[in-house]
């Protein structure tokens, strides 16, 4: 398939390319932005690589929600990244993917994982509760200490220390795949909502999640926003 610049929006250092379908980055998109790029959209794809990401040698942000990404994960070593969004993939298991982050996004500051169910989360999970998805905030902690915003929260000085006290206690288990939802045989449903906000739920209307929008982006599927953290504007 031709590509061709008209199905990226460029902003200064930022690129987008949403909504296309593609199930790996493509080849053209890191030979052409590569070596400038510091923000990088690649929301509402079909996504289950990143190994195209080994020419991004300067990206800051990461912005991958509404992919197919799984367990399976592999990021080239990001030295400078220092925010990843990975909102509604296909994640379960919590304890492979924050090791690997750990190894190679060394900066990683603020990180998103809501819509997955390695977030255990009520409105993913209806057998899960507030004090499961603090566990796993501790556990996530615990493994990354640095960081400074996970999930829709700001992580707090109280948090970091429970984290280095209880968190290696508190790994989430992963979820068994065969495990009936419920007793209803809805298993095949799709989820009546998400735990994300309304402008992160489409391509039409997308925002990334931890703070206010600003940024126009262009593909097939029309127009939308992107996020800026709180320090951004």
């Amino acid at each position: 398939m031709a590509h061709n610049e008209s199905q990226v929006a460029l902003n200064g250092t930022q690129v987008s390319y949403i909504g296309h379908d593609a199930e790996e980055v493509p080849v053209f998109l890191g030979d052409m932005y590569g070596q400038f790029a510091k923000r990088l959209d690649l929301s509402f794809n079909q996504l289950r690589s990143l190994a195209g990401l080994k020419m991004f040698t300067e990206l800051e942000e990461l912005i991958v929600d509404n992919n197919q990404l799984g367990n399976d994960l592999q990021l080239p070593r990001l030295c400078n990244l220092h925010t990843l969004t990975l909102n509604k993939n296909q994640l379960t298991d919590i304890e492979v993917l924050l090791e690997h982050l750990a190894d190679l996004t060394p900066s990683l500051q603020y990180l998103s994982l809501l819509g997955n169910e390695a977030c255990p989360n009520q409105l993913v999970s209806p057998d899960k509760d507030e004090d499961d998805y603090q566990r796993y905030r501790y556990f996530v902690l615990y493994k990354l200490p640095q960081l400074k915003f996970l999930d829709s929260r700001k992580v707090t000085k109280e948090e970091l220390m429970e984290a280095q006290a209880r968190g290696a206690f508190m790994k989430v288990v992963k979820p068994k795949s065969e495990a009936p939802c419920n007793e209803a045989g809805l298993e095949n449903q799709p989820l009546p909502y998400t735990p994300l906000p309304q402008g992160s739920r489409d391509a039409k209307n997308h925002k990334g999640f931890f703070a206010k929008c600003r940024y126009i982006y262009y593909g097939k599927h029309s127009e939308g926003n992107r996020f800026i953290r709180n320090d951004q504007l």
